[in-house]
Parts: structure tokens; sequence; C-alpha cells
């Protein structure tokens, strides 16, 4: 028996089209495009048919269509991706101590300590067999020391295989592979690399730690340790959070419309940034107000899966019109999402609007790199006590009632 950790990273196969070609079996073998179908939108996913002309995902629909004019394009449905999401969840729930599921069609699994009872890679390709035979849908997998290296092997096994790295031989696996295989590594820092000179992994295996950090900063560490197939990151218990929530309890009864609409919109603004960060959407939005008579009302819509400002707002203020009565003063106010999925980052590509897409994406760049209130909404700047914290690390975002000056 050995204690050394056993970190098992699985990737289904081009998980949205696996999925349509359990639907309907005349999509297999072909080119297939799923996502936004107007000239506007954009690739959530492609088949290994239609990477071969270049296509990848988030790139604009119109561009893919005309590198691919033959590919098959479907809208694609989260709903039904979020079904059999589940259905491979349960199969790894039911099979495994303890595993993270990351997104929609990624998961990590720690089976350190398995290899007194049974052979690490062995119990993982069982159960790679195991939800191949159950759900039909493909999965490739890496297994090493950790989650950055065994992420890496996960993606060099694709399509519908599987890589063991032995303890010892991180380094020489991923000496030759380019950088930007590194998790964390964009386009940007790509860029930066290249610059450099840097373009295989091994290159900065062999750099100083010091000039990472001078060139990239605390970044630049990171990525100079997952280079050398350094990570001590944990796999985190995964655990399904339904809902997210908020309220703001007001210091003194109001009337103001405008206060309220402007409060409105930057706690719905800022729980759709929640969501976006937790990678969810959410199917359901609720409304709740509470008058100085401590009377109570709520009431709830359902939505498309969504986790983008421009639909939420709308249907949280059409919510608040239909329950206002502007004879009372207002004691609280809340907003709740529900009927939350995983995948957000990814099925958000079906938005219909790359411009949207686009937006929303530099926006969130900013708020992470300055800050969760660096960019607003004009209407709800006056809201100051919104919360910084992330309800997928913790508790719901509570918005604390006004401070005294």
């Amino acid at each position: 028996m050995s204690n050394e950790r056993a970190i098992v990273h699985m990737d289904l196969d081009t998980f949205f089209v696996s999925c349509e070609r359990l639907l309907d079996s005349r999509l297999i073998g072909k080119p297939v495009l799923i996502g936004g179908t107007s000239d506007r939108g954009v690739v959530a996913s492609c088949s290994y048919e239609a990477r071969k002309f270049g296509v990848h995902s988030a790139m604009p629909m119109r561009m893919a269509k005309q590198l691919c004019p033959e590919a098959v394009v479907l809208r694609g449905n989260s709903g039904i991706y979020s079904k059999f999401s589940n259905d491979v969840t349960e199969v790894i729930k039911d099979s495994v101590p303890l595993y993270e599921k990351t997104s929609i069609d990624e998961f990590y699994i720690d089976l350190t300590g398995m290899d007194k009872f049974f052979g690490c890679h062995k119990l993982a390709s069982e159960l790679r067999q195991r939800i191949i035979k159950e759900t039909g849908i493909p999965i490739s997998f890496g297994l090493s020391i950790n989650k950055t290296v065994s992420k890496i092997a996960t993606g060099e096994a694709k399509p519908n295989n599987e890589i063991n790295i032995i303890k010892g031989t991180e380094k020489p696996f991923l000496a030759p592979l380019s950088v930007k295989k590194i998790p964390m590594v964009g386009n940007v820092t790509y860029k930066t690399l290249c610059d450099l000179g840097v373009q295989r992994i091994q290159t900065v295996q062999e750099m100083p730690m010091e000039l990472m950090h001078k060139v990239l900063g605390s970044n630049g560490l990171t990525i100079w340790k997952k280079a050398n197939g350094i990570d001590n990151s944990p796999v985190v218990q995964y655990q399904e959070r339904k809902s997210i929530s908020t309220e703001r309890t007001f210091g003194k009864d109001t009337t103001d419309v405008n206060k309220l609409k402007g409060m409105i919109i930057a706690m719905t603004e800022n729980l759709a940034y929640q969501l976006r960060r937790g990678n969810k959407l959410t199917a359901c939005v609720t409304f709740k107000i509470r008058y100085s008579d401590f009377q109570t009302y709520t009431q709830q819509k359902h939505v498309a899966y969504t986790a983008m400002d421009h639909n939420l707002i709308p249907a949280v203020l059409d919510l608040f019109y239909k329950l206002y009565n502007r004879r009372l003063l207002v004691r609280l106010i809340g907003v709740k999402f529900s009927h939350l999925v995983e995948g957000g980052q990814q099925i958000n590509l079906f938005e219909d609007n790359q411009k949207h897409l686009n937006l929303i994406q530099s926006i969130d760049k900013l708020r992470e790199r300055y800050g969760d209130r660096a960019v607003i909404c004009a209407a709800g700047m006056e809201a100051k006590t919104i919360s910084r914290w992330n309800p997928f690390n913790g508790e719901p975002p509570p918005l604390l009632a006004n401070r005294h000056q």
C-alpha cells in the first residue's frame, strides 16, 4: 500500500455533442456545431469532425459555418445536458468516496488510499467503463498524484481514452507539451510567454522560479509550479447548491421607487455575477417584499436557463412591479435564484447574441481584477453595501442595512 495521492480527472468528451447523438444517432460521424444558431451566436461545443476544419468553442457561429459549411447546426438544450450530467454524477457518487464536480462535464476524484483494496488505475478504469455503459456518453480520464497533471493528462488521453502518469514521471510527461496546456494559461499569458521565447513546458521547467515571478508576478510562480508537476490543492467534497439569495432590510422604511429599483438592480446584478463565478445557471427568479406592517409577499417566475444580467434584471423588476403597493412603506426586499444547474460558462454560449456575451465576459474580467463593484449598472450605484462574498464558497452574499453616518 502507498500513502501517495491518487487524483483522477474525468472529462466527458464533446459532452453536448455526445448528448445530441444519444438522442439522434444520425448525427454520429457528422460534423456538429452546438450554440447560438444566428450569425451573431457563438459555438458552445463542436464535434471532433468539425474541429478538423479549425472550428473551436467560443468561435462566432458565422465563422464556424464558413469553415465547415456541411456541419449540422443545433441550438442545444441546457435542460437535457443537465439531466445527462446528473446521470453521470450519480454513477460517480455511487462509486467513489470523494469527488468534486467542477462543471457540467468535468470531475475530480480522490482515490488516495484505495490501492489498499484495489489498484487505483483499475478502479478508475472500471468506473469509466461503467459510466460509458450506463449513460452511453464517452468519457476520458487522467490519473496522477495531483489535479494539474491529471487534468493535462485527460486532455492528452482524449478522445475516449485514459492515461496513468506514474509518480516521478510528471516532469518528463509535461516537458514536450505546449505551455498553453497548463490550466490558467490563457491567450494573454500565452502571448507573453511566447514573446519571451517560451512555448514548451520544458522551457518553464528550466527557468528560475524568480524569473517567472518577475515576468508574471504571483501567477508566474503558480505557472512554474504547475509546469514542474507541483500542485497540492485538495479535491473539495461536492455539494449541490440549489439556490442563492440575498435580502436588504432598510435602516428606514421607504417609498422611494428609484431607491428600490436601484437596490433591486444592484442585488440582481451582483447575484448574476456570482452565478457566473460559480459556473451556474438559474431557471427561476423570486422576488420578496416586506412592508412596514411586516406583511410579506413573494412571487416567482420561471425563465430560460441563464446567468446574464440583461435577462435577469427585467424578470426581477417585473415581479417588483406586480407586488409593489405605492401606499405602503417598504421595510425589506429580497431576490432569490433557484433551480440552479452546472455548466453556466459553457451553456451561456447559447445566448444568441455575441455582443451581449462579449460585453458580460469583459465586465467579469474587470471585476475579477479590480473588485466586484468595479463595473456596475448606474442605477445600482447607491447600493454601496453589496457583499463581495462568493456564495459558492460559503454563505449567500447578504446585503447589509444602511450604516448610519
